[in-house]
């Protein structure tokens, strides 16, 4: 009997160690716990080294001030925006002084004037481009993604960053330890060799022991010379050039910059590049003069952990309660908190036009599972969902009005918005708007409406696994 009174007084703390641990974010802490209740013991050890709260160590946050410190006085260079609505280059900013004030008041997110912004729908456009600005390098390539393979465009890009190393430009790599943990030692090593410096964010077997294997950096960063940027949704893998099977076509989205707002990239890579190497680079090679003639405003949001601010789950947020006419989203995995769900059912009941499109094909069971269970509620609210049909769509996009649209890392879910190290770009101008709504109903036409009335006849099976998989939702 008394080790039946044992092992109910371990559970009972283990039970108040996740509520203690998780009582800011509700839903997390009903995902552990329901974690607990299936496989108890077990349960609590994988609670104990994925969900410890993320925080930066003092020698790191030391560097960082130091760097953002330096960075700061050579963005004196940047021409950043002060807000003249009397040159009408902000839409809206007249009529949202709201949403204006909160983008401009995120921290390190400088809403940059003078830029050209080049959209690049898939990845043959982004392969391409990216691999001709990195041949036109002369002094630096900072090369930064989620997931590189070696495959055959893996390899394109192995050759490209050796040669140029053996030219003598300076090539830093970043790669997600996680994302790229199938990448074998040969093809890092060959770089290596070539000159190239090449560091892994938290390698799984570090972040397990440092219980911070749930925090990946899911940034995807290419800057040349600091005057030419690439961010976006597409890593490096043949998949992207629709070579899966599974998923035939990719669907994707990144962006190609040139102008002030490559400053914010570069920053964005030089704190990521003292985090992994505990360097400091911060001279002024990096942020070098341009002569860019663009004036696009572009805001350049990073978010992570080790942030105060949730910054891109508050611009969705203050971007999504700000629409008057129309939200167009796209993401390839949606679960949003319960913020984001407010805000786009009380949009769509104030008559706003809502539409998202995800992928009817997944690359996740599971992730979709959950993402499926959100529409019901959501489109009794008005809004209405459509499944791409023609591949695999794993854009992420935002349009709101013709006030902005953002485009970027950050998927619609709460990996996302909590746990992921995210970059997005927000632009404001009407070109650009335009273009990335001319590709949204483009893809509208490659997708099909699901309807409220024939979705609710689903069966209580497929409920069920939507249920469990809502509820396990918080944790993936």
């Amino acid at each position: 009997m008394l080790w039946l009174v044992i092992a109910l007084t371990l559970f009972i703390i283990q039970i108040l160690t996740i509520l203690v641990g998780e009582f800011r974010r509700p839903a997390k802490a009903m995902a552990w716990l329901f974690v607990l209740f299936l496989i108890p013991v077990i349960g609590f050890v994988m609670y104990y080294f994925l969900a410890k709260e993320y925080t930066q160590r003092k020698k790191v946050k030391r560097k960082g001030l130091r760097l953002v410190n330096d960075i700061r006085h050579l963005g004196k260079k940047q021409r950043s925006a002060d807000f003249q609505p009397e040159e009408d280059r902000l839409n809206g900013w007249r009529h949202e002084p709201r949403l204006f004030s909160l983008l401009n008041n995120i921290p390190g997110a400088l809403i940059t004037m003078h830029n050209e912004v080049r959209v690049l729908t898939d990845a043959t456009a982004a392969y391409p481009a990216m691999l001709a600005a990195m041949e036109q390098a002369k002094g630096h390539i900072h090369f930064e993604f989620y997931t590189i393979r070696n495959d055959g465009i893996g390899r394109q890009f192995h050759e490209l960053l050796i040669r140029k190393a053996q030219e003598g430009v300076k090539v830093r790599c970043i790669f997600d330890g996680i994302g790229s943990y199938q990448l074998d030692s040969r093809f890092v090593q060959e770089l290596k060799q070539a000159g190239c410096e090449v560091y892994f964010f938290l390698p799984a077997v570090i972040a397990f022991f440092d219980k911070r294997m749930n925090y990946r950096n899911h940034r995807k960063i290419v800057v040349i010379d600091g005057i030419r940027g690439f961010l976006g949704g597409i890593n490096i893998g043949d998949e992207y050039l629709g070579a899966n099977p599974k998923l035939g076509y990719w669907r994707d989205t990144h962006l190609e910059l040139e102008g002030d707002a490559v400053y914010s990239l570069q920053y964005t890579f030089l704190t990521d590049w003292m985090f992994v190497t505990g360097k400091r680079l911060a001279d002024s090679e990096f942020f070098p003069e341009h002569d860019c003639p663009g004036r696009k405003p572009v805001q350049i949001i990073s978010s992570g952990p080790d942030e105060h601010w949730d910054a891109v789950l508050e611009m969705f947020f203050a971007s999504i309660t700000a629409a008057k006419r129309r939200i167009y989203i796209t993401t390839p995995y949606f679960i949003p908190d319960p913020s984001i769900t407010m805000g786009l059912k009380t949009a769509a009941i104030s008559g706003v036009d809502v539409r998202i499109i995800f992928p009817q094909k997944a690359d996740s069971r599971i992730v979709n599972y959950a993402s499926l269970s959100y529409l019901e509620e959501l489109m009794q609210a008005g809004v209405r969902f459509y499944a791409y049909q023609k591949g695999f769509i794993h854009a992420k996009v935002i349009l709101i009005d013709n006030l902005l649209a953002s485009v970027g890392t950050a998927n619609m879910d709460m990996r996302s918005f909590y746990n992921n190290f995210e970059l997005n770009a927000v632009m404001f101008d009407k070109e650009t708007i335009h273009r990335l709504e001319t590709d949204f109903i483009l893809d509208l036409k490659e997708s099909r409406e699901v309807k409220l009335e024939a979705f609710e006849k689903r069966s209580r099976w497929q409920k069920g696994k939507e249920v469990i998989a809502r509820l396990l939702s918080p944790l993936f």
